[in-house]
């Protein structure tokens, strides 16, 4: 008789390095959020490592930081690669994770991550420091995210943006992870309805979306316990980043984006994307139906998966599965 093989099931793989770090910002993040839905800024600065802009090269890349209205704190950093100054780059219009909560630009994590971008692409990076929950609620975010885009459009001579005589905005790609892929999505897609001058949205790049809906899906209840998300930190985020008011809950279609009130998409020039998903994050099945959809709608789409990993595990730099990361979303840039 035939022996059998059964297929081993995937398991988590990070170094205690990587699993006391999680720890240690799951936890800090679970003391700030309070019960009323306000949050412990001061507990947060614990956690809250900045990075400078350089203006002076720092491994290969300079920087700096544009702020395009005060009253709302809404700025951005640009990423520029020295090596690459004599020829045409793409802009990546990069939008960091937290939940619509946490984090910023100038974190040293997202500061590394973007550099990263910059050098391996190469592209041009615009960071956006966007509005954050539940101070402002939604559409605070998305506004400012899609205000930046319109900003660089009608700065012909890049002279406000101070972005470099190279950077190519006929090559725009909005990349983001978690709530920043959601934001992704949601800029996108305003993208096609606008008439722009110049530039162009040609690609999005949703690595791990913060995608949800009312059900509970089978890697919600499955994956509880594992690293970052969980459905007791879900619920929380989406009721501080949600306005009050009829149809606001987690069906509405800028969080449950292919759920029963989903925007149609089959009739619009929605730019080919990029799916990341993991198969220890909790928000698996939000994203791979995320995908799903997108292919339905007839759109271009591409599904990348780590088996092994969990939630935000680009942003760790010792895993090698980081590296991979970056390099896959370099090609798919390249090759649009």
């Amino acid at each position: 008789m035939d022996a059998t093989t059964i297929k081993p099931s995937p398991t988590l793989s990070l170094p205690w390095k990587t699993r006391i770090l999680l720890s240690i910002i799951t936890t800090v993040s679970d003391a700030a959020v309070r019960k009323n839905g306000t949050i412990n800024r001061r507990l947060l600065n614990f956690l809250d490592f900045r990075a400078p802009a350089t203006p002076n090269s720092a491994k290969s890349v300079t920087s700096h930081d544009i702020t395009l209205d005060k009253t709302r704190n809404l700025w951005f950093r640009v990423f520029i690669p020295t090596k690459h100054a004599n020829e045409p780059l793409p802009v990546i219009m990069f939008f960091h994770g937290g939940g619509f909560v946490f984090l910023s630009p100038d974190v040293l994590a997202y500061d590394a991550v973007c550099r990263r971008f910059a050098r391996t692409v190469p592209a041009i990076v615009v960071s956006v420091n966007y509005r954050l929950a539940p101070e402002h609620k939604y559409p605070a975010q998305h506004d400012d995210c899609f205000d930046v885009l319109k900003f660089l459009d009608d700065d012909l001579d890049m002279s406000k943006s101070m972005l470099p005589k190279n950077a190519d905005l006929s090559r725009v790609f909005v990349v983001g992870d978690s709530a920043g892929g959601n934001l992704a999505h949601h800029v996108a897609y305003r993208a096609c309805g606008f008439d722009f001058k110049r530039l162009k949205v040609a690609g999005v790049v949703a690595i791990q979306p913060f995608f949800g809906g009312e059900e509970r899906t089978d890697s919600e209840t499955r994956l509880e316990g594992t690293p970052i998300v969980s459905v007791k930190r879900t619920d929380w985020t989406w009721k501080a980043f949600l306005p009050q008011g009829e149809g606001f809950n987690r069906d509405h279609p800028i969080v449950n984006v292919s759920g029963p009130n989903a925007m149609d998409i089959s009739k619009i020039d929605f730019p080919p994307t990029m799916v990341v998903v993991a198969g220890f994050d909790a928000l698996h099945d939000w994203q791979k139906r995320y995908y799903e959809w997108l292919k339905k709608s007839g759109k271009e789409a591409y599904l990348f998966e780590y088996p092994n990993m969990c939630h935000a595990f680009y942003i760790f730099p010792e895993l090698p599965e980081a590296g991979q990361l970056i390099g896959q979303v370099s090609e798919f840039i390249r090759k649009r």
